[in-house]
Parts: C-alpha cells; structure tokens; sequence
C-alpha cells in the first residue's frame, strides 16, 4: 500500500506542476496579464519553496522535486504575469 501511495504522490506532483503550463503559455501567446494575480501567483510560489525546505529537510526527495517543478512552471507564470502587467496588460486595469 505503501508503495501505490507514493506511485499516486509521484503522479500528483507531475500533475501539480503541469497545471501551471497552460497559464503560462496563454500569457506567453497574449502578452497580457489581464485577469491574473501576480500576488496570488507569488503566494503560490512561496508555499513552494517551503515545500522544496520541507521535503529537503525530511528527505523527501519526491516532495522536494515535485515542489521545484512546480515552483518552476509557476514560477514562470509569475514573471511573466508581473511582466505584461508592467509591459500595458495590468493584472489590476480596468476593462474599457
């Protein structure tokens, strides 16, 4: 049992950084930030790195490398999105 948990945890960390690629490509496609929060964005990134700490610390080397993909692949949506947000496609404007 064991062994089919950390098969699922495995899984769901590849997922868990996947999820993030998609937000960066549609920004990467539109250069706009519109509708994205850099600031929830970032969040996620901080809870991140705690994660790689934890997992680094517990020698949980399927925590720690699952939580760097995903600070990596979230990590880009956050530079991107506070970049458009500075290049005109504010995160925070309003819709005219």
């Amino acid at each position: 049992m064991k062994d089919v948990v950390a098969l699922v945890f495995g899984f769901a960390m590849v997922l868990n950084a996947c999820l993030f690629i998609p937000q960066a490509w549609h920004l990467w496609r539109t250069k706009s930030a519109q509708g994205v929060s850099v600031v929830s964005f970032a969040g996620f990134n901080a809870l991140q790195l705690i994660g790689v700490a934890h997992g680094f610390f517990q020698r949980d080397f399927a925590l720690m490398t699952g939580m760097l993909a995903s600070f990596l692949t979230c990590g880009s949506v956050t530079l991107l999105a506070a970049y458009y947000s500075k290049a005109g496609g504010s995160a925070t404007q309003a819709v005219d």
